[in-house]
């Protein structure tokens, strides 16, 4: 019986085009705009548009100390005056400018001392963060530079100026990951676990259709079991997603070169999140009483706990309640048993804790469903 309803429910799964738009277009077209937009960002260039007013030989030597730095372009619009462009930051239109004003090189050759002005955007802080943090590095080396002129003048050796300048605190980095994590090793995963669960819709779909359309009517009077009646409807999904999840990793591996880690460890993850998001599906479906009502919760799940659970954006940069009430959603585990693999190089002993989790999830579905069967199969049309 069990074989009857899997070939059945299989099927139908194959002939519905909405569960593969759902399931495999959709976040391989997320994976391809995310990638595309924060894949690069560790070879980001930012411009600084700038307006020198002093155009004098000391203010041009500060525009190609800038010039120098990797990871930044300067640009200057010779067209607009200096007014316009000053403006245009008011406006909303430009991010920021770099002004050095008329004077500079008479005041840092006089008093040794002068000022530039970076104009911008209070609404756009996260987008000139970069170009102020260059000026005040470059600030300092100007500082440093100033030090080491007037220390020669006294005599110091230049291993004493090189001993007096040197920081007292020195930050070694040293980066623990078997792996390079970069923002793919977020976006892969991350949309590979949110799309898992959209499963819940087509499982929602097919167990209503079953009960409105007078099937599980009718099998109440076969001697099928409602555990059967439930493994039967489970494991065509819990394929499904099984292949959904090798898709998404494998066309991350493919195009963007994610690193896998340890296959079987991976595995043994999708393997339980499928199990995780069916069960979660089958306990749903038993429960809802409609359609729309179905569709609503699975989106409050899998919305919500993408972001809770870290799937959008790092779980570290979350607020701390936020990390708090991620530590209940399935996404949080299924999204750290991948990056402890692909990342941190765990195996399949670094992740068992996740793979219970999930099959917890899981389990615990099958059993609400199979406990609330009766009631559903209640509501059947004859």
């Amino acid at each position: 019986m069990i074989r009857s309803i899997f070939i059945k429910e299989t099927q139908l799964l194959l002939k519905d085009k909405g569960t593969f738009f759902w399931l495999f277009v959709l976040p391989i077209l997320f994976i391809v705009m995310f990638s595309s937009i924060f894949g690069n960002a560790g070879t980001t260039t930012y411009t600084i548009r700038y307006y020198d007013a002093d155009g004098t030989k000391e203010s041009n030597q500060f525009i190609e100390t800038l010039a120098r730095i990797k990871g930044f372009e300067l640009a200057a619009d010779k067209e607009k005056s200096l007014a316009d462009q000053i403006q245009a930051v008011r406006d909303g239109k430009q991010t920021s400018l770099l002004v050095i004003p008329q004077g500079y090189s008479q005041r840092l050759l006089g008093s040794g001392t002068a000022e530039v002005e970076l104009h911008r955007d209070a609404a756009g802080d996260a987008a000139t963060a970069p170009v102020a943090a260059v000026l005040d590095s470059v600030t300092k080396q100007y500082q440093e530079h100033k030090l080491r002129v007037a220390l020669k003048e006294t005599g110091q050796s230049q291993t004493g100026i090189d001993s007096l300048l040197a920081a007292p605190i020195q930050v070694k980095d040293i980066k623990e990951n078997v792996a390079k994590a970069n923002p793919v090793t977020q976006i892969v995963p991350g949309y590979t676990v949110m799309f898992v669960f959209f499963i819940m819709i087509t499982m929602i779909h097919n167990f209503l259709r079953d009960r409105d359309s007078g099937m599980v009517s009718r099998l109440k009077g076969t001697p099928l079991k409602p555990h059967q009646y439930l493994i039967g409807m489970w494991l065509p999904n819990m394929m499904v997603v099984l292949i959904q999840s090798t898709v998404l990793l494998t066309f991350g591996f493919i195009v963007y070169g994610l690193h896998l880690g340890d296959l079987l460890a991976v595995a043994a993850v999708v393997i339980s999140l499928s199990i995780c998001a069916t069960g979660i599906g089958l306990m749903l479906s038993v429960l809802v009483n409609s359609v729309n009502t179905g569709v609503a919760i699975v989106q409050i799940i899998a919305m919500g706990g993408a972001i809770v659970g870290g799937l959008w954006f790092p779980y570290d940069f979350l607020p701390k309640a936020v990390q708090w009430i991620g530590l209940f959603t399935p996404q949080y585990w299924a999204q750290r048993g991948m990056q402890d693999v692909m990342i941190r190089g765990a195996h399949l002993d670094g992740v068992w804790i996740t793979i219970l989790i999930l099959l917890a999830f899981g389990l615990a579905g099958l059993a609400v469903a199979t406990a609330s069967f009766n009631r559903f199969a209640a509501k059947a049309k004859n």
